[in-house]
C-alpha cells in the first residue's frame, strides 16, 4: 500500500464545488471515478480545500491510497489522459501513509480577478467579474490593511455556513469558530484585470468573495476605507459588501506548515 499526493488545476464552472453534489458531480467525484479506473480499485481521495460551487484551482492538493504498481510521478500524465479537459493533474508523487492534508496546517493563497472595463469582454468573462465602475485600488490597499492579522471574521461568513449552525446547536462560541489569521493582501492592476491575493490559515464559508466585495465597494468611493474597521467590530454579515461572484476566484495554493 502507497499514498499518492496529486496537485489539482480546474476549471470549476460546470461543477458543484470541490465535494460531491448528490446528483451534480463535484471535482471529487471525478477523481474518484478516473482513479479507480486507472488503478482497478475503488478509490476514494482526500481532499485538502472544499472549495465553492464555480470556483477555480492551480493548486488544490489530494492523496488516496493504492496497491497499483504505476510509479508515483506517472499518475499525473496517465490521469490527464481519462479526465476532462477542465481537470489536470499538475503533479503526483508519493507520500508518507500518515500524511493527511486535512489535519495539517495549511497556508492558503487565494487570487480574485475583476475585470475593470467599460466595455465586457467575453475571453475575459469567464475567469473574472466584470465592474465598469472607476476602481480606486489605493483606497482598497488602504482598507486592505485593517484585515490583516487574526480577527474573528463573522462579517465576512455566509450566514448559512454550516459552522454557524453547529454553534448555535451545540451553544458553541461563535468567536472560536469565526477566527482566522490572514497572512497578507495583495492589489494590483495588471492593463484592466485587477488582482486581489489573500493568503491565509483558512477561510470561512464565501469569506474570500465577500472581503473582496467589501474591498470592491471601498474601491468604487461608495464607503471609506477605515469603515471596514466598523464592519469587523459589528460581527454581523449584513454591515458587509457584497459576495461577489464564484467565477472570479481561484484557489491559487496551498503549502503545508509542518
Amino acid at each position: 500500500m502507497k499514498r499518492i499526493m496529486i496537485k489539482i488545476a480546474y476549471d470549476g464552472t460546470n461543477y458543484k464545488g470541490w465535494q460531491t453534489g448528490g446528483k451534480f458531480k463535484g471535482i471529487e467525484d471525478i477523481l474518484n471515478e478516473k482513479i479507480s479506473k486507472l488503478t482497478g480499485e475503488q478509490i476514494t481521495i482526500i481532499g485538502t480545500s472544499r472549495t465553492d460551487s464555480g470556483v477555480h484551482s492551480n493548486g488544490n492538493i489530494a492523496v488516496f491510497d493504492t496497491n497499483s504498481d504505476i510509479r508515483s510521478d506517472k499518475y499525473s500524465y496517465a490521469l490527464n489522459n481519462l479526465l476532462p479537459d477542465d481537470i489536470s493533474i499538475l503533479e503526483s508523487k508519493e507520500v508518507s501513509l500518515d500524511f493527511n492534508p486535512r489535519k495539517l496546517k495549511t497556508k492558503k493563497t487565494y487570487i480574485y480577478k475583476i475585470h475593470n472595463s467599460k466595455i465586457r469582454n467575453p475571453l475575459k468573462e469567464h475567469f473574472a467579474h466584470h465592474v465598469y465602475y472607476d476602481i480606486d485600488i489605493n483606497k482598497m490597499k488602504i482598507a486592505s490593511n485593517y484585515l490583516i492579522g487574526e480577527h474573528d471574521f463573522k462579517s465576512f461568513i455566509n450566514p448559512e455556513s454550516q459552522i454557524l449552525q453547529l454553534a448555535k446547536e451545540k451553544n458553541i462560541d461563535n468567536e472560536k469558530l469565526t477566527t482566522r489569521e490572514i497572512y497578507s493582501i495583495d492589489i494590483d492592476k495588471d492593463n484592466d484585470i485587477i488582482h486581489i491575493k489573500i493568503v491565509g490559515n483558512g477561510f470561512l464559508y464565501h469569506m474570500v468573495r465577500i472581503i473582496c466585495g467589501t474591498l470592491l465597494k471601498i474601491g468604487m468611493n461608495m464607503w471609506n476605507p477605515d469603515y471596514i474597521k466598523e464592519i469587523m467590530d459589528k460581527k454581523d454579515r449584513k454591515y458587509a459588501g457584497f459576495t461577489l461572484p464564484a467565477k472570479g476566484l481561484t484557489l491559487e495554493a496551498i503549502d503545508f506548515i509542518y
